[in-house]
Order: structure tokens, then sequence, then C-alpha cells
């Protein structure tokens, strides 16, 4: 399976940014989607996962009611659709997938990653 991340880009704060991931190959053998994002200097961090099913949603403290993951199993793409976004939030997100039981927010539950995509968000 791969994953090809699209649709980062600049924005101002206030403004608002939509991210898709295109699984392409066995995307089957997934059971669970997330999206983390790495700002310069810092660890890569948990954002946003979900339940290929669809069955349940995680998000990190810092982006609920902001941003919203989303699937369409049709397509094999997830997508995350960010609003009020502030300069903090200003980091490369890539998306991830893996087989386990629930969208968990350590990184080494994800065996597949996508290149990233750059969300600058400008005051």
């Amino acid at each position: 399976v791969q994953l090809v991340e699209s649709g980062g880009g600049e924005v101002q704060a206030g403004g608002s940014l939509s991210l898709s991931c295109a699984a392409s190959g066995r995307a089957s053998s997934i059971t669970v989607v997330a999206w983390f994002r790495q700002a310069p200097r810092k660890a890569r961090e948990f954002v946003a996962g979900m339940m290929w099913s669809g069955m349940r949603t995680d998000y990190t403290d810092s982006v609920k009611g902001r941003f919203t993951i989303s699937r369409d199993n049709a397509k094999n793409a997830v997508y995350l659709q960010m609003s009020s976004l502030k300069p903090d939030d200003t980091a490369v997100y890539y998306c991830a997938a893996g087989n386990s039981r629930v969208p968990h927010p350590r990184l080494n539950f994800y065996e597949i990653w996508g290149q990233g995509t750059q969300v600058t968000v400008s005051s």
C-alpha cells in the first residue's frame, strides 16, 4: 500500500485547508488511518485518526472542533478538513495507515506513511 498526500499550501490565520490522502495497492489490509504533523525542530505528533470502518475518530486536543477527519472508501481516500487555522498549525502533515484496533496516537502503530505535505499558516 502507498499513501500520497495532497492539498497543502499557505493560508492566513483563521483560514481553511483540506488535505487528501490517496491509498493505492492492497488497501483492504488497512484498519486505521491517521494524520500526523511535524513542525520544525519538533517531534512528529498525532493530529487525528479514525477506523477505516468509520466507527471511531480521535483528535488531539489542540485541533478538536477545528479539524475533521473523514474517508471515502470507494476512493480509498482519507481527508483532513482544517478550519480556524493558527500559525501553530504550521507543519508538514503526514498521512499514515496501519492495522491496529484503534487510531493510536503513537507513531509505531502505523506501518505505512505518505511523503508529507507542507501546511503554512501566516499571522
